[in-house]
């Protein structure tokens, strides 16, 4: 993966990957940069993307929404896919990627996206709101801690997870108390992303996937809120050393409280416990969680 910081790197990593005519992928909130494109795309999130004749490559300028926009636009056609993320999300590190409707309403997914270089510029996280911030660096954080128990752990992933996880939990609660440490919110979130990419998802993610993906809610909303109890969940599996109280604190700090507060019908928790045990993040925990089990985390936050 090629990795710069800084927009006016861009030109170069486009070059680098032999892209000369991307298709942008990005909403109108980023009309104002000058971005190469030879044609653009501005529904986000979407389920269908018409490519543009004459491209080379893919652009994406966002959130996870974004990104997961361009991977599949990627995936359907077979174009290498440069990255400029917006959030704190992680989405521009895997070739696998969730499509939602406008509504934000899941609709599929799948993978074979081709990602080839990301460009990290701290300015375009500056003006973010105080919900959007906390709920992506939560999901990052829920990146390197599930990075250090799923199935697909590595040493690589760990050393990842960990630079992670320092920055984020040092980083955040000073962001949302005065803005200070966006930059290092931001290097957490790449170590994050990168660590992602190398182990992929656990219990908290085929949770937070499910329920956001079924009432098109915010996926760091959701993970902020899910990531605790599947943190008890997997405790004989988490580290001693990951910051488990912090994880639940920075949830508070961020203003999530329960999943009722999101409008999610009490009723349908069974239902989303049987949607969230078939998900590849619950299979890839190192202890597989029951239908049952799962609606009785929700139940904890609920």
């Amino acid at each position: 993966m090629i990795v710069r910081w800084g927009l006016d790197e861009l030109p170069s990593v486009l070059g680098e990957a032999g892209i000369e005519r991307p298709f942008l992928i990005a909403n109108e909130r980023w009309s104002s940069l000058d971005l190469p494109q030879v044609a653009r795309w501005t529904e986000v999130p979407s389920h269908r993307v018409e490519m543009a004749e004459g491209a080379d490559g893919i652009l994406a300028v966002g959130g996870g929404s974004a990104i997961d926009t361009g991977k599949y636009a990627s995936a359907q056609s077979g174009l290498p896919l440069v990255s400029i993320p917006t959030t704190y999300s992680g989405a521009e590190w895997t070739v696998f990627y969730g499509i939602r409707s406008p509504d934000r309403r899941m609709q599929g997914g799948g993978g074979g996206a081709q990602p080839v270089g990301i460009v990290y510029d701290v300015g375009l996280t500056l003006d973010l709101p105080r919900d959007v911030t906390a709920g992506t660096a939560l999901n990052a954080l829920a990146h390197c801690a599930e990075a250090l128990y799923v199935k697909g752990r590595s040493p690589e992933g760990d050393a990842q997870a960990w630079l992670g996880t320092q920055l984020i939990v040092d980083a955040l609660p000073r962001v949302l108390a005065n803005g200070d440490g966006r930059e290092e919110l931001l290097r957490g979130a790449m170590h994050a992303g990168h660590a992602l990419g190398l182990a992929g998802l656990g219990l908290a993610h085929a949770m937070a996937q499910a329920v956001g993906g079924a009432y098109g809610l915010p996926h760091g909303a959701m993970n902020a809120l899910c990531l605790p109890p599947a943190l008890e969940y997997n405790r004989a599996f988490v580290p001693a050393e990951f910051p488990v109280e912090q994880a639940r604190e920075l949830a508070v700090l961020g203003g999530f409280g329960r999943l009722r507060d999101f409008g999610v019908p009490e009723g349908d928790l069974p239902a989303l416990g049987e949607a969230a045990s078939r998900r590849g993040g619950n299979q890839a925990n190192p202890r597989v969680a029951t239908p049952d089990e799962i609606t009785g985390l929700y139940r904890n936050i609920y």
